[in-house]
């Protein structure tokens, strides 16, 4: 945690309200976001008890499987909850534009500028918490590799054609999570935690109903007093006023509602399946339905103020304006999105259970390049958070005294102005070291050539000032100036070129030319 991290966490223990830890939203919001509030069975994480879905606040669908333990119930369960959410993937899928790209040929391995196809926009998944979006990740999991009666006529319990391909987009959404800065699958709790610092730890913060209240209190009250209550007021039958985010219940919930109306429709359908006659069947079959309704009923009260939850988070965070960098992460999340639609309709195989030594190297790779430039863009997008870095000796904000005009030595001279700052802070700085600032989006490097007493530093220019011998307009700092400058890079550099799978040596699957052991085997593990 930072140093401003801290210092706003004790300004909100001081005042009783969350403070502002940025000034602008640092993450994507779509106008039509789908929201998905699941409950799993207490002791078995996989196990789907219900969920609420859709994109209207005032109209969700609400899924329910009446018994945890039936597996036909479960399997109904996901292909309805594939009926719900498919529909809206594929809407997205089809509206595309066409835009230039750089892509290596294949034939020469040179960079060249290619067209290419990309979804207009991509459809965004919003859960209460982190949990869910490991539910959603298990989830994909186990329904991305099962049978159907087209792929295997002989298959135990076929799936529905569209319930394998949820589980390849809730695989896909579940792995772009991981990458730092992503918005195709997101938290309430993280995306509030993110722009707001509480009163609490970081642990107590995972509980949504808790951490709306410490951002805007019900009535004006304190915000410890109201998050005290969200997370332990009770009603008179002994019910959590706020529930958990999900996937999981409440003890009491499970004992004392969850379990006699369980154990209620349990009984119904065993009278129904022993009924010897019409109207003894009939009978249990009003009790069956109505033992059912119980079951809706109960999982509703659990869903709904959670569901309520994150419409109000996404309220509260529509509030704020976008950061002008959120754009292109966005963009990269779209073709994302739209690459898997290409795997998904060119009829390629599911995502494999463990992925080989070069593809979790790369994602590895790729996901710490997004969090240095995660980190690099917030900072040049929120003065907040550059303070945080200016705290750290990481950045400084320096006016500029004194512009010298100088160039290289050579038959052809580039510009290399001299630029004497002032600042305050204090940067960690050695001669010679490279300083950035942000010239019309894009980074311009100076070098360090002489620290001075009293915060004075000269630098030297080295880019971003046109192919001329004089310096294009607006390239060059004017006298009185005021500059944000940084001591970390404004875009990452990529790493060294990874072999692919086939040439890997026998240590990580080799050597080539052998045939490797099937990736995809279905286990136990990958059905509920």
């Amino acid at each position: 945690m930072s140093l401003m991290s801290t210092l706003a966490r004790l300004e909100a223990v001081e005042s009783g309200r969350a403070r502002p830890l940025t000034t602008v939203r640092h993450r994507h919001l779509g106008d039509r976001p789908l929201v998905l509030v699941p409950l799993t069975t207490a002791g078995e994480a996989g196990a789907p008890l219900g969920a609420l879905v859709g994109t209207d606040r005032e109209r969700p669908t609400l899924l329910t499987v009446a018994q945890p333990r039936d597996r036909d119930l479960r399997f109904t369960f996901l292909a309805e909850l594939a009926d719900a959410i498919l529909p809206h993937l594929e809407a997205y899928a089809d509206d595309t534009e066409q835009v230039e790209r750089t892509e290596t040929d294949p034939t020469t391995g040179k960079r060249v500028r290619a067209e290419a196809e990309l979804c207009a926009d991509a459809p965004q998944l919003i859960v209460p918490g982190r949990a869910a979006i490991d539910f959603v990740r298990l989830l994909g999991r186990s329904m991305r590799f099962r049978r159907t009666t087209e792929q295997d006529p002989d298959t135990p319990y076929p799936a529905p054609p569209h319930v394998p391909l949820l589980g390849r987009w809730l695989t896909h959404y579940g792995e772009r999570a991981r990458v730092p800065g992503s918005s195709l699958l997101l938290a309430a709790t993280d995306l509030l935690g993110r722009h707001w610092a509480t009163g609490q730890s970081s642990v107590e913060d995972q509980h949504l109903g808790a951490l709306l209240a410490w951002i805007d209190p019900p009535g004006g009250h304190d915000g410890a007093e109201a998050a005290l209550r969200a997370e332990t007021g009770r009603d008179a039958r002994g019910q959590l006023l706020c529930p958990p985010a999900g996937p999981a219940t409440d003890p009491a919930f499970d004992n004392k509602v969850l379990a006699p109306a369980v154990a209620a429709y349990d009984r119904a359908r065993q009278e129904l399946a022993a009924a010897e006659d019409g109207a003894a069947a009939d009978a249990w079959h009003g009790r069956l339905t109505a033992a059912e309704r119980e079951i809706r009923a109960a999982l509703h009260s659990q869903l709904a103020p959670t569901w309520h939850a994150v419409w109000h988070a996404l309220d509260l965070l529509r509030e704020l304006p976008e950061g002008s960098r959120v754009t292109d992460r966005w963009t990269r999340d779209r073709w994302s999105f739209t690459a898997h639609r290409d795997r998904v309709r060119a009829g390629e195989p599911p995502q494999p259970r463990q992925d080989d030594a070069v593809t979790a190297a790369r994602k590895l790779a790729a996901r710490e390049s997004a969090q240095a430039q995660l980190a690099a863009q917030e900072a040049l997008d929120d003065p907040l958070v550059l303070a945080e870095r200016r705290l750290a000796g990481e950045a400084f904000v320096a006016e500029v005294t004194e512009v010298v005009m100088a160039w290289t030595e050579s038959k052809r001279p580039s510009p290399r102005p001299l630029v004497t700052l002032r600042t305050d802070d204090g940067p960690r700085l050695t001669e010679g070291q490279k300083l950035y600032r942000s010239l019309e989006g894009r980074p311009q490097t100076a070098e360090l050539v002489r620290q001075e007493p009293d915060g004075v530093l000269l630098v030297r220019l080295l880019d971003r000032m046109g192919r001329a011998r004089d310096p294009a307009a607006g390239t060059v700092p004017e006298k009185g100036d005021r500059i944000d400058w940084t001591l970390f890079e404004h875009d990452v550099r990529g790493g060294p070129k990874l072999p692919e799978p086939e040439e890997t040596p026998w240590t990580h699957g080799g050597p080539p030319g052998t045939t490797a052991e099937n990736p995809d085997p279905v286990t136990p593990e990958d059905l509920l």
